[in-house]
Formats: C-alpha cells, sequence, structure tokens
C-alpha cells in the first residue's frame, strides 16, 4: 500500500535517507563493531554498503510505504546479521520503521510492526548470546543477562511501536471529530433547507390564493362594479408585492446563510387576517383568552405559519365561512381553524396527507406541539396545541 505524501513531505524523507546512509555507511566501514575484523574486503564492503542501503531505504519509505519499509528493515537485519555485524548505528533506523507502521500502516502492517517489535527483540537476544558473535560458554550464569537484553530490546523497540499506535490513535480520533462535526453541519444545512423550503412554501401558496381569489372576483365584478375590480387589483398588487419581498429574504437566506429571512410574529395575524377578508370569505377570529405576554419567537412564528398555511387551505379548497379560535393560555396556545368543506369534498392541500397538512404537523412537533387535521360534522377541521411555557 503506498500512501500519498505531499511534496514536501516526500523531499524530507528523502534527504533524511540520504543523509542517514552517508553517515552511517562511513560509521559502519571504518567502526568494525561486532566484526571478526575491519572490512579490508571488496566483498565485505559491498555487503556493508548494502544493508547500510536497504535500512536507510526503508527509513525513506517508511511513509510512503510501511509495509515496504518494515519489509526492507527485515532484510537489511538479517544480511547484518549474516555478515556477523553486531548492533550499530544503523540500526536505529527500525525505530523509525516500527514507529511509521503503527502510524501509518494498514490494519496488517499495524499488527506485523508489533509481531516485529516482539520478533526482533527475541532475534537480536538469540543472535547476541547463541549465535557465532557469542564467545562465552553456554551456562546457566548467560540467563540472567540474556533475560535483561531481551526486557531491554522488548522495551526500545514495543516504545517506537507504541509511539506510533498513540499517533495513529489521536489521527483517527481527529479524523472521527471532523467527520462528526461534517455530519452535524450537514444536518443543519438540511434543517435549515428544509426551513426555508416551508417559509417558501407558505409565502408562495397563501399570497398565490389571494391572488387567485382576487383575480376571480375582479373578473366577475369588472363590468358591474368597476371600482370593485379596481380595489381587487389594488389588493393583487400589494399582495404580490409582499409575497415577493418575502420571497427576495428567502433567496437571499439561500445565498447566504447568515441573512435574516421572514420571521412573523404575532403582529402580523391582523394583516393575514385582512388578506383573507379580502379574497371575499368570511372570517370570524375569536381569540380567548388574550396573549399573556411577549412569546418566544419560534412560537409566534410557529402559531403565524400553522394558520396561514390553514387559512391558504380553505381559500383554495373551502366554501362558505372560516372561523378560527386562538387560545392563549399560560402554558400552551390552542388554535383551530375550521371551515365547510367544498362541494367535491376535497378538505386540504392534498387531503390528509398532502404536503399543506404534513408541513403544518412539522411547524408544530418542531415547538414541542402537536397538530391534527380531519373532517368534524361535514365541516374541516386543523386543530393545534403549542406548548409556550409557564414564563411566557
Amino acid at each position: 500500500m503506498f500512501r500519498p505524501l505531499r511534496p514536501l513531505q516526500m523531499a524530507t524523507d528523502i534527504a533524511l535517507a540520504a543523509g542517514f546512509f552517508l553517515v552511517t555507511v562511513v560509521f559502519e566501514l571504518n567502526a568494525g563493531v561486532g566484526m571478526m575484523g575491519p572490512p579490508t574486503q571488496v566483498g565485505a564492503m559491498l555487503g556493508v554498503t548494502g544493508y547500510v542501503l536497504l535500512f536507510s531505504v526503508a527509513l525513506g519509505f517508511r511513509r510512503f510505504s510501511p509495509g515496504v519499509a518494515l519489509a526492507l528493515a527485515w532484510a537489511g537485519a538479517l544480511a547484518q546479521m549474516s555478515l556477523l555485524r553486531g548492533p550499530s548505528l544503523v540500526d536505529f533506523a527500525i525505530f523509525g520503521v516500527l514507529y511509521a507502521a503503527a502510524a501509518y500502516g494498514s490494519v496488517r502492517v499495524f499488527w506485523a510492526g508489533l509481531a516485529s517489535a516482539v520478533t526482533g527483540a527475541v532475534v537480536i537476544t538469540l543472535y547476541l548470546y547463541l549465535g557465532p558473535l557469542y564467545s562465552g560458554a553456554l551456562d546457566l550464569s548467560v540467563l540472567p543477562i540474556a533475560v535483561i537484553v531481551l526486557g531491554g530490546a522488548t522495551f526500545a523497540l514495543m516504545l517506537a511501536w507504541t509511539c506510533g499506535a498513540l499517533v495513529r490513535t489521536a489521527r483517527r480520533a481527529r479524523e472521527n471529530r471532523l467527520a462528526q462535526e461534517w455530519a452535524e453541519e450537514e444536518a443543519r444545512s438540511e434543517f435549515e433547507r428544509a426551513r426555508i423550503a416551508r417559509d417558501m412554501h407558505d409565502v408562495v401558496a397563501h399570497s398565490l390564493a389571494v391572488v387567485v381569489a382576487q383575480a376571480d372576483g375582479a373578473r366577475y365584478a369588472a363590468a358591474a362594479d368597476p371600482q370593485a375590480a379596481t380595489a381587487a387589483l389594488q389588493t393583487i398588487s400589494s399582495t404580490a408585492r409582499a409575497a415577493l419581498a418575502d420571497v427576495r429574504l428567502l433567496l437571499t437566506q439561500l445565498r447566504h446563510s447568515q441573512g435574516d429571512g421572514p420571521q412573523p410574529s404575532l403582529a402580523d395575524l391582523e394583516e393575514l387576517w385582512a388578506q383573507v377578508r379580502a379574497a371575499g370569505v368570511d372570517l370570524r377570529v375569536d381569540i380567548d383568552p388574550a396573549p399573556p405576554g411577549e412569546l418566544p419567537a419560534s412560537v409566534q412564528i410557529a402559531i403565524y405559519r400553522i394558520l396561514q398555511e390553514a387559512l391558504t387551505n380553505a381559500l383554495r379548497h373551502g366554501r362558505g365561512d372560516v372561523s378560527v379560535r386562538l387560545g392563549w393560555h399560560a402554558d400552551r396556545v390552542e388554535l383551530a381553524v375550521r371551515n365547510a368543506r367544498a362541494v367535491d369534498g376535497a378538505a386540504s392541500a392534498d387531503g390528509p396527507r398532502g404536503h399543506g397538512v404534513i408541513g403544518m404537523r412539522e411547524r408544530a412537533q418542531l415547538v414541542g406541539g402537536r397538530l391534527e387535521a380531519g373532517e368534524d360534522g361535514g365541516d374541516w377541521v386543523v386543530s393545534a396545541t403549542v406548548p409556550i411555557g409557564a414564563t411566557a
């Protein structure tokens, strides 16, 4: 497996491997550590240069391909032992390879690094005290020293591997945190898009219902009563302008998430009643008890949008009078919109499962309330209860 590296990382690893090779090859050729004598023959010099090169390439490959680096390190160690060389400066490359195997390797390379650390400690102990470099007598007196060497080698190799494992864990935790933040941001964006879509539906549907009703009235009254037609056209103009302004605000909010969309409040209910009455509907509004004080903005928006959608459905699908009942209690708001069903039996937009009813129910649920819509004695009734808390 090859990992993508940035140009700076690749250049750093190549420079480190080249510098490590130049330093250690000179040291190994002149020190003669653990050898029967200094390397005077060309073959011995080439052998020393070969395993130093393997360790250096392994060090350079440690981040680009931890698995390849681990294999090269093992090849270099075997070549070093075949030349009867003892532990030396070049073996420090093993620590870097084990660290990279744990930090950057795949799952298989990760566990292969752990196995290499344990196996390497055992191999180096056996090589030093049972191999050709050991010239003493093989008796029990060697055992304590061998155990100490085994423990020290295991600790050193496992320390390098453990440091890499900690870095791997920290990187995974950071990636998971970033993924969670991204998912939360997507959820917030999706919620905001859904809210804007509901606002767009409420604004456009209500305004177009008023415009259609006024246009039909103006068409029938144009010949008999020109003044009524003029008043209807004025209502159409004002309603369309208001809707256009709201849509522009919504589109601005789509382009700039920090922008404020149209946020209606209780003060806008009078204008809503006026628009419905201007459409030729006999609207009766009963408010009892009155609002006890300033309500939370979320509750005001929910109440307004539910009433707007319910009245829009009454304009489009109902017939006759429409009655609205509002009760502002200390801990909740109760509302009901009742209108006679149309002759064709339509109750609301797309029936009980239409987008209008679904949108109203979502509005109520977002603020912890509930909404019901259905037939009651030949009338279509939308009723909702929205909690406002004792402090409202």
